[in-house]
C-alpha cells in the first residue's frame, strides 16, 4: 500500500502561528493546480513498482479553497496513472468554506473524510490567531458536514495558549466532545520563527506558556478524551473505533507516499525528499520539464532512528523484531539498562515485542525516542 499527499499552498489569510508554506495571493491557483497535475504524471514511477494507492490526502494551506473542478482535475489525473484501492480520501478544510453546496460537491467526487481546522471555539482566541472563521461557523460546519453524510470527521484544536488558568482549554474540550466528531487532533501552540507569534515573542509582546502549563493541558486532553471513549492512537491524535486517520497512520508505520505540490515531502521506502517551497519557481520548473525535488539521502541509522521516533508516538509502538532485523540483537542488549529504567519509571512497557509509551511517557516522547537512537 502507498499514499499520495497533495499540498495546496493557498490561504485566505495568514494565521499568526503557522509556518507551513502558503500564499494569500490566490491569482495563481489554477496555474499551481495545472502544475500539480503535470507533476503527478512526471512522477508516476516514484513509488515502488505496482504500489496500490489506498489513501489520498489534500493538505495545505487550505485545499477547501479549490473549486470542485480543480479538485476533480487532480483526482482524475491520479486515477489515470496509479492503481487505486482507496480506503480514505481526505481534505483539510476551514469551517467558513463548508457550506451546504460545497459539502455536497466534495461528496460527489469521492471525498469521504474531512479534517476541519477549528483550533478553538473561543472568539477572542480565533481573532488572536487570525483565523478566517468564527466560533459559530465552526459549530455550523460540523453540523452541516454530518447532515451531508460525512461519517469521518476530524477537528483540529490548539492547546497551550498562555493564560491565568485552564478555563479556555476546558471550555474548548467540552465543546469539542459535545460535538462528537469522532476524531480530534490537538497540537501545542508553538512559537515558530518568521511567524507573527515569533515576531511578537522576539519583541517581548508575547510570552509563551511554560512547559508545565502546556503539560497540564496535555494531561487534561488525555483524561477528557479517554472519558469520552476516544483512543489516543498517536501523541496528538485521538479517535473512536474505526475513526483513525488511515493516511497519517501509514506515515507513522513507514509506508511509502508521494507528495506533490510546492513544499510537499515524499518517501519511497528508501529515501525522502521535498519539493521547492516557492509557488512561482515550482510552476516554472514543472513547465520546463523539471521536477523541483531535492533528495535527502538516508543512512541505515537515519531510517532506524526515524522509525523509532514515529512509531514510538503511536499506540502500536516500536517493533522490537524490526529493530533486531535491521540492527541485530546486540542493539537492544546495549539498551537493556535504559529500557529497565524507563520501565521502572513507568514511562514505557514492553508488550508483544513492542516498546509502548505510557500516558506519562507520552509527555517525554521525543526525549525517550532520542535516548533509543543509534
Amino acid at each position: 500500500m502507498a499514499g499520495i499527499y497533495i499540498h495546496i499552498p493557498f490561504c485566505k489569510q495568514a494565521c499568526h502561528y503557522c509556518d507551513f508554506h502558503f500564499s494569500t495571493n490566490l491569482s495563481q491557483t489554477q496555474e499551481v493546480v495545472d502544475a500539480i497535475t503535470l507533476e503527478i504524471v512526471k512522477r508516476k514511477e516514484y513509488l515502488p513498482k505496482n504500489s496500490i494507492i489506498n489513501t489520498i490526502y489534500f493538505g495545505g494551506g487550505t485545499p477547501s479553497l479549490l473549486s470542485t473542478q480543480q479538485l476533480e482535475q487532480i483526482l482524475e489525473t491520479i486515477s489515470k496513472h496509479f492503481i487505486l484501492d482507496l480506503e480514505e480520501l481526505t481534505i483539510e478544510t476551514n469551517p467558513d468554506d463548508l457550506k451546504k453546496e460545497k459539502l455536497k460537491e466534495l461528496r460527489s467526487i469521492g471525498i469521504d473524510r474531512l479534517s476541519i481546522g477549528i483550533q478553538s471555539f473561543d472568539a477572542r482566541l480565533l481573532k488572536y490567531y487570525n483565523r478566517a472563521h468564527n466560533a459559530e461557523e465552526s459549530l455550523q460546519a460540523i453540523d452541516l458536514a454530518k447532515n451531508a453524510g460525512f461519517e469521518k470527521l476530524s477537528i483540529d484544536l490548539i492547546y497551550g495558549f498562555p493564560s491565568e488558568d485552564h478555563q479556555l482549554w476546558e471550555k474548548d474540550l467540552a465543546i469539542a466532545i459535545q460535538q462528537d466528531p469522532g476524531h480530534i487532533s490537538s497540537y501545542c501552540l508553538t512559537v515558530e520563527p518568521k511567524t507573527a507569534l515569533g515576531n511578537w515573542a522576539e519583541k517581548g509582546k508575547f510570552k509563551p506558556a511554560s512547559e508545565d502549563f502546556a503539560a497540564d493541558q496535555f494531561e487534561m486532553l488525555q483524561e477528557s478524551m479517554e472519558k469520552a471513549n476516544y483512543i489516543q492512537y498517536e501523541i496528538s491524535n485521538f479517535g473512536k473505533i474505526n475513526q483513525f486517520a488511515i493516511h497519517n497512520k501509514n506515515y507513522w508505520q513507514n509506508t511509502p507516499y508521494l507528495g506533490v505540490g510546492p513544499s510537499a515531502h515524499s518517501y519511497d521506502g528508501k529515501e525522502r525528499g521535498f519539493n521547492i517551497s516557492n509557488n512561482i519557481k515550482y510552476i516554472k520548473a514543472i513547465e520546463t520539464e523539471q521536477i523541483p525535488f531535492t533528495v535527502e539521502a538516508m543512512t541505515e541509522e537515519d531510517i532506524v532512528n526515524e522509525y523509532i521516533l514515529t512509531s514510538l508516538r503511536t499506540i502500536w509502538g516500536t517493533d522490537i523484531n524490526f529493530l533486531n532485523k535491521r540492527l541485530g540483537n546486540g542493539y537492544l542488549k546495549g539498551k537493556a539498562d535504559l529500557l529497565s529504567q524507563l520501565q521502572r519509571e513507568q514511562l514505557l512497557e514492553i508488550k508483544d515485542d513492542h516498546l509502548i509509551l505510557s500516558n506519562k511517557g507520552k509527555l517525554l516522547a521525543d526525549s525517550i525516542a532520542a535516548s533509543l537512537f543509534i
